[in-house]
């Protein structure tokens, strides 16, 4: 019996309301601990919450994330390669702590050394990613085999990008791990943001093609553009503003930044492709319709 389409649109819907719920719950966990310390107390970044009770909701939410990125078509073939990157990264930020502790905590937190979980953990995370990627080149290959005229070099392209990356990692990990410890965590979360900031410029220039497509009188702003030129701009502002008049704590206002334009770039691009699922990749010239575009209605 066949399977009514509309079930692949709620599944979507359900996997992007899950990431938008992590954030949710990380920003509640970090309200509730800045509750419970002078108004004055913050730690310099959201990372650094990681040595606070706000640990388990911090690794949880962001493996969670991690998973949903990767498991979440993009519209387009590099839109999904940066989820697929982003995702892989999000598990290596939130198992490896960042080198600062900071002062500011309701209650000590004590986790020990970070040498024996990032080795646990990361070995872990290793060990089961490594059959994932075989698993994934042998799915991309069988398409290849199956449908050869829908088949891109954007395939290939992705799964090195990840296997490069995750490669890369295992080598950092056995072959320097004081470095691996001291420094994984800013290189996967720079990366991480980087293609999450890219993700919604891509967002942009498609809704743009599509605006121009179907254009109608006094059709609302490009609200993609308008989320990227924040993402770009509010880093660069506040680390103008550190460098000239110093800010302890201008990571963690960058982080928090990006975290609520990220949620609220998901939230758009849910609301725009509630029915639809994915936005079909469109040329410069036209628009084509998705090709899991529902009706389907909860």
């Amino acid at each position: 019996m066949p399977v009514p389409g509309g079930y692949a649109i709620k599944t979507y819907r359900y996997l992007r309301m899950a990431m938008v719920a992590m954030i949710a719950l990380l920003g509640a966990a970090l309200v509730i601990e800045w509750s419970k310390t002078d108004p004055s107390c913050l730690q310099n970044s959201i990372s650094a919450y990681y040595y606070t009770p706000v640990r388990a909701i911090f690794v949880g939410s962001l493996i969670t994330i991690g998973v949903c990125m990767v498991v979440l078509k993009g519209n387009t073939e590099p839109e999904d390669i940066l989820l697929n990157v982003a995702g892989l990264l999000a598990p290596a930020v939130a198992l490896v702590p960042t080198p600062g502790r900071g002062t500011c905590h309701s209650v000590p937190v004590d986790i020990g050394g970070a040498a024996p979980n990032v080795a646990n953990n990361m070995l872990a995370l290793f060990i089961i990613g490594a059959p994932c990627l075989v698993l994934t080149a042998i799915f991309v290959i069988r398409d290849r085999i199956a449908n050869p005229d829908r088949w891109t070099p954007m395939y290939v392209l992705g799964l090195a990008v990840s296997a490069l990356i995750f490669g890369g990692g295992i080598v950092w990990f056995f072959a320097d791990r004081s470095g691996f410890i001291g420094n994984a965590h800013y290189a996967a979360a720079i990366v991480m943001f980087v293609c999450i900031v890219a993700v919604v410029l891509l967002n942009a220039e498609q809704f743009r093609r599509k605006q121009r497509k179907h254009a109608v009188p006094h059709s609302p702003a490009n609200r993609y553009s308008v989320i990227a030129l924040a993402m770009v701009i509010a880093p660069f502002a506040m680390l103008g503003w550190r460098a000239l008049f110093g800010w302890d704590h201008a990571v963690l206002w960058i982080e928090g930044v990006l975290i609520l334009l990220f949620a609220a770039f998901w939230l758009s691009q849910t609301q725009e492709l509630w029915n639809e699922g994915i936005r079909q990749e469109l040329p410069r010239s036209q628009a084509t319709p998705s090709p899991l575009r529902s009706s389907a209605v909860e």
